[in-house]
């Protein structure tokens, strides 16, 4: 069957796992050094990092790659650059001064297959490998555009994204939260990752600022969705199905949606963020279908 004749589902579900297995396959060589004075700690990242998983954050960055005239090994390269950041930051989320999960995606959480002192250097050193990948010339020829992509994914996962959103999370429970504020949180902690997978494609293209902003637009509305409905899933859902401790948030007092507006009102704010996400593609046509079918599937999602 050819791609032509398929449902956009399986076009989809065809493209992520096309995506995931070539950027799998960066991946390893990037996690395989030639000589390690430290294997244990290559080998702790690597089962970070190669332990499954949906790849959606490297997928976004090969579609807008795509979207903006890039393919091969500087979209690849920058694709691992990011899910070993995204990998980097459920290390130390599970980690017993954060989270405290010992269950990721099926299997022990790093801390709990190796031990805590461990955990925390594989996620270091994970972080720090994402950089080395993106400041290298075979990611770009360009010095310029390489020093953009750092800074990129610098702050979407600094104290103005990730690590930021994390500390609000954190303190979650001793705080007064409203739909702004929850919003904020999260655009920080999970969305500011997708936005800027998306806008590195862009960047990658050198592509004009409409566009930056409209694949940033994309990956921000999207990311907020896909948070609300992790969210919901933590109180409706199967932990044998989401791969990971679910009923956590409301014991631990985390500032959700649903936990604020109740279910059916957070997933009628997530399908709201989700239609913002497509809007945002009206520029590119029929060529960014696959981002909305995604973008439309999310809601749905188990896991």
């Amino acid at each position: 069957m050819t791609g032509q004749d398929q449902s956009p589902t399986a076009q989809l579900s065809e493209a992520l796992s096309t995506a995931a297995a070539a950027v799998e396959e960066t991946m390893v060589a990037l996690l395989t050094p030639s000589d390690s004075a430290a294997p244990r700690l290559w080998q702790a990242m690597r089962y970070a990092a190669l332990s499954g998983g949906k790849r959606l954050r490297p997928f976004f960055v090969l579609q807008s790659a795509r979207l903006c005239g890039v393919s091969g090994e500087p979209a690849l390269r920058t694709a691992a650059a990011v899910e070993l950041v995204h990998a980097y930051s459920l290390v130390h989320d599970d980690l017993p001064a954060m989270d405290d999960d010992n269950m990721r995606r099926g299997q022990p959480t790093v801390h709990r297959q190796f031990d805590e002192a461990t955990a925390i250097l594989a996620g270091d050193a994970l972080q720090t490998l994402a950089f080395e990948v993106l400041s290298g010339p075979e990611t770009h020829p360009s010095a310029e555009v390489r020093s953009q992509l750092v800074a990129a994914l610098a702050q979407a996962s600094g104290a103005a994204g990730m690590a930021g959103g994390q500390m609000l999370d954190l303190g979650a429970a001793d705080t007064d939260w409203d739909e702004t504020s929850i919003q904020q949180l999260q655009s920080m902690k999970t969305a500011a990752l997708f936005a800027c997978a998306c806008e590195l494609g862009a960047i990658l293209g050198e592509a004009p600022p409409d566009q930056r902003i409209a694949l940033r637009t994309f990956g921000l509305n999207f990311g907020l969705a896909f948070q609300i409905t992790d969210d919901l899933m933590d109180v409706t859902g199967d932990a044998s199905e989401a791969g990971k401790a679910v009923g956590k948030d409301a014991a631990q007092g985390k500032a959700t949606l649903v936990e604020l507006e109740g279910l059916e009102s957070a997933r009628a704010i997530a399908a709201r963020f989700c239609h913002n996400a497509m809007e945002s593609l009206d520029l590119y046509g029929d060529r960014a279908d696959l981002l909305r079918e995604i973008a439309g599937s999310v809601t749905s999602r188990r896991s």
